[in-house]
C-alpha cells in the first residue's frame, strides 16, 4: 500500500452504495440545466442551423441518448432556453408590476431596468440575435420566441400605460404604439451587445443610455403635455 493509499479512509462498500443514489439524483437533476448551458455555448459559436445536438451532448459532457431523455430535439433545446431565463423573466416582472401600488412611471421604471440589467448581462440575451439570424429558416421558433416573450412584454407595457392613463398619470396615448417604443431600447441593448457592440473600442454605457431614453419618455407620457 503507498502512502496515498494509506491516507484515503476506506468506505464501508454499503455506505457506499447507499450514498450513491443520492448523489445521481442530484446529478440527473443538475443535466437538463448543464445541457441548456451547453447549447447556448454551441448556438452562440455555430448559430442554431449550424449547431447538432452531438456537439451540444459533447459540450455538456453526456451521451446524445442522455440528451435525448430530457430533449425530443435541437427546437425542443431552443424553446427550453427561451422558457426559463427571456419568458421567465418577462413573467416574474409582469407579477411585480402587478402587485405594485405605486405610481405608473415607477413601475415602468422597475420594469425598464429590470429588463436592461437582463440585456446587458445575461448570457441569456444572446437568443434573440440567434432567432433573428434565421428568423425566415424557422418560423415556428420565430412564433414561439414573439409568443412567450415578445408579446407578453408587450402585453405588460400595454397594461401598465392604460393603468396610468386610467389614473390620470399619463396623458391619452396610443399604448401599441408606445409599448413597441419601450421595446427598442431593450432590443438595441441585446442585439448590440451581441454583435457590433463587440467592436466597440471601448465598454457602451447601455444603462445611461436606457436612463435618458427611461426620461425622454415619461415626460412625453406625463399628464398634461400636449
Amino acid at each position: 500500500m503507498t502512502v496515498m493509499e494509506a491516507a484515503i479512509p476506506r468506505q464501508n462498500p454499503i455506505q457506499s452504495a447507499a450514498k450513491s443514489p443520492a448523489r445521481w439524483s442530484r446529478r440527473r437533476k443538475a443535466r437538463p440545466q448543464e445541457i441548456l448551458d451547453a447549447a447556448l455555448a454551441v448556438f452562440t459559436e455555430k448559430g442554431f442551423s449550424g449547431a447538432r445536438t452531438e456537439d451540444i451532448a459533447q459540450c455538456a459532457g453526456v451521451t446524445k441518448g442522455t440528451l435525448y431523455l430530457h430533449f425530443e430535439n435541437k427546437e425542443a433545446i431552443f424553446k427550453s432556453l427561451v422558457q426559463e431565463s427571456l419568458a421567465r423573466h418577462v413573467f416574474d416582472l409582469a407579477t411585480e408590476a402587478h402587485e405594485f401600488e405605486g405610481p405608473s412611471a415607477d413601475i415602468l421604471r422597475l420594469v425598464i431596468r429590470g429588463l436592461g440589467l437582463f440585456a446587458r448581462n445575461s448570457d441569456r440575451a444572446m437568443l434573440p440575435r440567434l432567432m433573428l439570424a434565421k428568423i425566415g429558416n424557422f418560423p415556428e421558433l420565430a412564433h414561439f420566441h414573439k409568443t412567450e416573450v415578445i408579446d407578453r412584454g408587450l402585453g405588460v407595457f400595454e397594461a401598465i400605460i392604460r393603468r396610468g392613463i386610467e389614473r390620470d398619470e399619463f396623458r391619452e396615448t396610443d399604448t401599441k404604439h408606445a409599448a413597441r417604443l419601450m421595446m427598442v431600447p431593450i432590443t438595441f441593448t441585446a442585439i448590440w451587445r451581441n454583435s457590433f457592440g463587440r467592436l466597440d473600442s471601448e465598454p457602451y454605457n447601455y444603462e445611461e443610455m436606457l436612463e435618458i431614453l427611461l426620461n425622454l419618455m415619461l415626460r412625453g407620457l406625463a399628464a398634461g403635455n400636449a
